[in-house]
């Protein structure tokens, strides 16, 4: 049997790890150059031969740098000029980046719509190339959503998209991103209108006057329907207060930089993130909203729904919502039902109690869309069974959260 070998990868996001690298005069060989500009380092590059197996992903490069990287075995991958989106990129997308053009032009014209219809492009005309390049995103954003949430415990929500600015429901979901984010935990949603954007909101929000005053000026645009220009444009411009608030422009303290994984241009200043959004572009009508430190967005769906439910490590409130709502939901409870049972034993079951489940609104889910009795049917015998929890407010919600092992940091 051949013993397992020491990976040798290395993964370089930024030019000041790149120039960390060719200072040391370590091999090249394994490294991954993600996204960088390698035009002001032309020269050394030229002169290094030592490039089997180096891997570069997208970024800029000269011709004559391409072809000397090519013949000495380096892997050197191309992107499209034409994609509306960076496949490579080593970030998650800021509000601003999504919606660049806006006001200008008009929501048609933002990256966000062009990268729609550049997927449904390239899978109308059966374009291998394009759904590569959409993988590679995927799993790019993937790695820069794991250097964000790493080490920190990170909360669910879950709702409907329809849910409309100015209602009662509204504030409430925001009151609990708000809570929630207060407990020191990373708030992380599907990314969209409705539910998601008011927990994304509360959790972005400063305070609870910052939170109200958000509230009122949101009401006056309550739906992303007909016009989601004038939708994104009053919540760019709500957010750029709220940001404005939580960190005030002064200089970064000695050894802040940015945080892994976001882009700097989605903060004011560095920050921990609290408010996190994962959307996709699979739902082509559902824009995302604004109100994250980071926006995760990817193409496919399923990896999407997977990667946010896999996340939430400290659990998962589920507000009203309907069958997308419901689809998440037994999505989330499937890993969770297949959990190592009780009758396995300590060993099996392992240290840790499974996440809390929690739904919000006891007739939504036992009468209008009656999911309660399944859910909980689910759970009889299993570890499953004391994670899940049916209560009617938000304040009962957040009271679960803070009371599981381990949920709060």
């Amino acid at each position: 049997m051949v013993g397992a070998r020491r990976s040798t990868t290395r993964e370089v996001e930024s030019l000041p790890a790149l120039e960390a690298l060719l200072a040391s005069g370590r091999p090249l060989t394994g490294a991954r150059l993600q996204d960088l500009d390698l035009t002001g380092h032309e020269a050394e590059l030229l002169a290094r031969s030592d490039l089997s197996g180096l891997v570069v992903l997208g970024g800029r490069l000269s011709a004559a740098l391409d072809a000397h990287l090519r013949a000495h075995h380096a892997l050197v991958f191309p992107t499209d000029p034409h994609a509306p989106v960076d496949p490579y990129r080593a970030t998650l997308y800021s509000p601003d980046e999504l919606y660049a053009g806006l006001g200008e032009h008009g929501y048609d014209a933002t990256p966000d719509a062009r990268a729609y219809r550049w997927a449904l492009d390239g899978t109308h005309h059966h374009d291998a190339f394009v759904t590569l390049l959409r993988a590679i995103h995927d799993d790019s954003i993937t790695d820069a959503l794991d250097e964000v949430v790493h080490g920190r415990p990170v909360v669910g929500v879950m709702g409907g998209h329809a849910l409309e600015r100015g209602r009662a429901a509204y504030a409430e979901a925001a009151r609990l991103g708000h809570r929630l984010a207060g407990l020191g935990l990373v708030v992380a949603t599907g990314g969209g209108p409705g539910a998601m954007e008011a927990a994304n909101l509360g959790a972005l929000a400063p305070d609870e006057g910052g939170l109200a005053t958000a509230l009122d000026r949101l009401a006056a645009v309550p739906s992303f329907r007909p016009d989601i220009g004038a939708w994104a444009a009053l919540a760019l411009d709500v957010r750029k207060d709220l940001v404005t608030v939580r960190h005030p422009g002064k200089d970064p303290q000695p050894g802040e930089g940015p945080l892994p994984g976001v882009d700097p241009a989605a903060t004011a200043r560095p920050a921990p993130a609290r408010s996190l959004g994962i959307p996709t572009w699979f739902y082509g009508h559902e824009p995302p909203n604004v109100f994250c430190d980071g926006i995760g967005k990817y193409f496919s769906n399923a990896i999407r729904e997977d990667g946010l439910l896999a996340r939430a490590t400290a659990g998962l409130v589920v507000l009203e919502g309907s069958a997308g709502t419901v689809q998440e939901v037994f999505q989330a409870l499937t890993p969770l039902y297949y959990a190592a049972s009780a009758t396995d034993g300590p060993e099996a079951l392992g240290s840790r109690p499974l996440p809390p489940v929690v739904l919000v609104g006891q007739e939504h889910w036992t009468d209008t869309v009656p999911i309660w009795s399944a859910v909980r049917a689910l759970g009889q015998g299993r570890p499953l069974g004391e994670a899940l929890h049916l209560v009617d407010t938000v304040e009962d919600a957040v009271a679960v959260i803070e009371d599981a092992p381990g949920g709060a940091a």
